[in-house]
């Protein structure tokens, strides 16, 4: 180690994964000297690393406070608390603590549009993605989705970003400087990692520092930002849009996406399933609104946009009954919007829920599970559901997501939709959500072939 310090510049790298490799192969393409460090005692990545960098020095375990004190910034990945006391000893010694989103800004020019939210990001990301290509942009989609990047530095130079934030990436970002950002929605999450929800909300808030013009939710007064000078704000919103915002109109007795006081196209022209994906449509709409995008490119996407997998994904319809892969619902009020965008008078939904709870108050759904056909239950806090569902709400338990469908099937009537939507994570049973939706998929395809 000693022979590093003597170095110029010495970086350090907290956390071995995805995004710590795309750092050291960054630092590493400059010539700049670095250590890795990691939490834990054997990283997956480990052997793929040291054979890539054979030289490089690596710590592992409890993080060493002495190593990050002499370092000359520390670049910490998102699933690092940036709270770990070793951090948190460099911080107080004027140390500059970065995320790879922090150290990507500091090497494009381009504009970026800024998205963050507890549900909905990725979904309205990509949608914003697509709309930026058909408007003929060459543009970057990513942050919290897709790859590192990092690895976008070795492409010819994009005309947009557009990325997605997570609260944790947002920890280590002092000043994103945006051409557009957003907060689409704050419900509870990840309160196994924040003492509180009020540090989660304004982990979020961070997003708007710098930026030059935000857009918000008419609907949710958590994604205001602080009142800031010379910032254009423009909203979104499932009401009637006043000045400045997008909402809906009817109009001869038809529902249309509006602009202030002007309709744009039918609600019913937009490809996304359910009531949730309107809204997001509506800030798919302002963000690309706000960052100078044709509005004719914009409608259009709207047409054409089938959506992400596992995100409310239409699987299959088998005896009058469809299924929908939602696996991506991680906490409670991903669940939520599934639950109110898929509801239809004439029909219920039977709910496939639970896993990690991360801390959850799963209460929230007490109402919105009173309108199911019933419960099936996963997952090491499936019975945490069940009692906030009440005595009032079918529900059986399932080992396996083979039997959960199995179960579902027996609890649902033609025209029901049966809804994979945890509101937890998966790595009690799966990897991540995708194995998880992937499960739920190949379970309904063996009942449907």
């Amino acid at each position: 180690m000693s022979d590093l310090i003597a170095k110029s510049r010495l970086t350090a790298i907290v956390g071995l994964g995805l995004t710590g490799v795309s750092v050291a192969r960054h630092l590493a393409a400059r010539q700049e000297a670095f250590v890795m460090l990691d939490t834990r005692e054997a990283p997956g990545a480990l052997a793929d690393f040291t054979q890539e960098f054979p030289d490089a020095h690596v710590e592992l375990g409890p993080l060493n406070a002495e190593t990050l004190l002499n370092v000359d910034e520390i670049i910490v990945s998102p699933g690092v608390p940036i709270a770990e006391a070793a951090i948190q000893q460099a911080i107080k010694a004027g140390i500059s603590v970065i995320g790879d989103i922090s150290l990507f800004l500091r090497n494009i020019t381009a504009p970026v549009i800024a998205i963050t939210g507890s549900n909905a990001k990725s979904t309205v990301t990509s949608l914003v993605g697509d709309m930026a290509e058909r408007a003929g942009l060459n543009v970057g989609v990513g942050g919290n989705i897709g790859k590192p990047v990092l690895e976008w530095l070795n492409e010819p130079a994009k005309d947009l970003y557009v990325l997605e934030l997570s609260s944790f990436q947002l920890e280590t970002i002092n000043k994103l400087n945006a051409k557009v950002a957003t907060i689409l929605n704050v419900s509870e999450d990840h309160m196994d990692r924040y003492d509180s929800y009020a540090a989660y909300h304004m982990a979020k808030q961070r997003i708007y520092f710098g930026a030059e013009t935000v857009v918000t939710n008419r609907g949710d007064a958590l994604t205001a930002p602080p009142l800031a000078a010379g910032v254009t704000q423009l909203t979104f919103g499932l009401s009637k849009p006043d000045r400045y915002g997008f909402g809906l109109i009817t109009k001869g007795g038809v529902e249309h996406l509006a602009y202030e006081f002007k309709t744009l196209m039918p609600v019913s022209e937009i490809r996304l399933p359910g009531r949730h994906n309107v809204e997001n449509a509506l800030s798919a709409l302002a963000l690309g609104y706000a960052a100078g995008l044709p509005m004719d490119a914009m409608l259009e996407s709207l047409r054409q946009f089938a959506g992400l997998e596992h995100r409310c994904q239409w699987v299959a319809e088998h005896q009058g009954v469809e299924f929908y892969n939602d696996s991506k619902g991680t906490n409670v009020g991903a669940t939520l919007a599934a639950l109110e965008g898929l509801r239809e008078a004439d029909s219920k939904i039977v709910l496939i829920a639970g896993g990690v709870g991360k801390g959850a108050d799963f209460s929230p759904l007490h109402d919105a599970l009173q309108q199911t056909r019933g419960l099936v239950l996963i997952g090491e806090d499936g019975e945490k559901i069940a009692e906030v569902a009440g005595d009032a709400v079918k529900k059986v338990f399932a080992e396996s997501m083979t039997d959960a469908v199995n179960k579902a099937i027996t609890l649902a009537e033609s025209g029901d939709k049966i809804l994979l939507s945890p509101a937890c994570a998966s790595f009690d049973m799966f990897g991540n959500y995708e194995l998880r939706g992937q499960a739920f998929v190949d379970a309904v395809k063996e009942v449907v072939a």
